[in-house]
């Protein structure tokens, strides 16, 4: 076995790293493949935003040419600089059930970071704030949210096996069709109006491209008193709102406001999933048509993206922005379910009122860290 740092100016080297979880996944049913541009993109130094400021290399493991396994490591600067930490990130970890495999990979992101003067290694954890994080190790009969990880249920064994151990636990809940908001909870809204706070509605795409700006000073600031975050750039808040904007229903775009001030947000978009199986991630020739109807038909819904300002939470901040998409919901009557994305263990303010909803949390994604002192 030999393990290759590749040469991402080189298509087929590109083409080696990114085909292999469609070996891997080939009989599963629940995975989603990325996005074919997206996933490219994230090996393109001259295009992504993150190599701005940022570096990383890319390994697959490679027996008898046939490629096994794959990592990549990243050196992220601003997570850097905002924790005080000299950590490198694992990410795009994808392996067969071989640990000379596994242990080769890692070995060698090891290497990596250690060479660059970095002393510990954290992850699954990507190049942007977009970028799902976390191993899945609940939840595995279910599919994954557009953009989350899915893995294989042996991949625990393979990091615990190179010496990685837990560091916290991000959690996924589900709402169904039998889902009652709370009656007490539907109250918080009056409570909250008294208190100075109002839900911003939106009719149109074009509206949510002016939310881009302040958004970003909004995320930032969200980010005082958590941990294992970092600050976002304005290309990638323009990459990302690109990237967002293209699948959201403006009516589930939730802001809430005090005065003129955004203090906190819920992004809700439509789950087309099932089209980029069927397409296997790539737009054209006739991938984005049918993404474009299952838009339109999903009874999905992925609540990915909340925060609120840190002297908002646990004030009834979330409980507002749940009961407000919670209604526009229940009147649209296209969505059945809904998958909320990603609260971290950081976040146990709003963790606890989303619990409190009564919210199934059914998928759990687990944060690895380990020392290379």
């Amino acid at each position: 076995m030999n393990i290759l740092k590749i040469d991402t100016r080189y298509k087929r080297d590109v083409k080696r790293f990114l085909d292999i979880p469609f070996h891997l996944y080939r009989d599963v049913l629940q995975w989603v493949p990325p996005f074919d541009a997206d996933a490219k993109r994230m090996l393109d130094r001259r295009k992504h935003p993150f190599y701005q400021h940022s570096t990383a290399d890319f390994f697959i493991a490679v027996k008898a040419d046939r490629v096994v396994g794959r990592l990549a490591v990243l050196d992220h600067c601003p997570y850097n600089e905002w924790n005080h930490s000299q950590t490198a990130f694992i990410y795009l970890f994808e392996s067969e059930n071989d640990r000379e495999v596994s242990r080769g990979l890692f070995n060698a992101a090891f290497e990596w970071a250690r060479a660059r003067g970095l002393t510990q290694v954290y992850g699954p954890k990507g190049f942007s704030a977009l970028d799902g994080m976390g191993l899945l190790v609940k939840g595995f009969e279910h599919r994954p949210a557009l953009g989350i990880a899915y893995n294989l249920d042996y991949y625990a064994a393979l990091w615990e096996d190179a010496g990685f151990e837990s560091d916290g636990d991000v959690v996924s809940g589900y709402l169904g069709p039998d889902f009652v908001m709370p009656e007490k909870i539907m109250k918080w809204p009056s409570w909250c109006q008294r208190r100075g706070l109002r839900i911003a509605t939106y009719k149109t795409r074009g509206d949510l491209k002016q939310l881009v700006a302040p958004m970003k000073d909004l995320y930032n600031s969200a980010l005082s008193g958590t941990t294992d975050n970092f600050p976002i750039t304005d290309e990638e808040v323009n990459m990302m709102a690109q990237q967002l904007i293209n699948f959201a229903d403006p009516r589930l775009i939730k802001i809430v406001m005090k005065g003129d001030e955004i203090v906190g947000f819920l992004f809700g978009y439509p789950d087309p999933s099932a089209a980029i199986q069927r397409c296997k991630g790539k737009l054209f020739p006739f991938g984005w048509l049918d993404i474009l109807i299952e838009l339109r038909r999903t009874q999905w819904i992925n609540l990915n993206g909340a925060g609120l300002l840190e002297k908002y939470r646990g004030s009834g901040g979330t409980a507002l922005l749940f009961v407000e998409m919670y209604k526009s919901v229940r009147d649209n009557q296209q969505y059945l379910h809904a998958d909320v994305v990603q609260i971290g263990a950081e976040n146990d303010k709003m963790q606890r009122e989303i619990a409190g909803l009564g919210i199934d949390f059914y998928k759990m994604h687990r944060m690895y860290r380990k020392s290379i002192a």
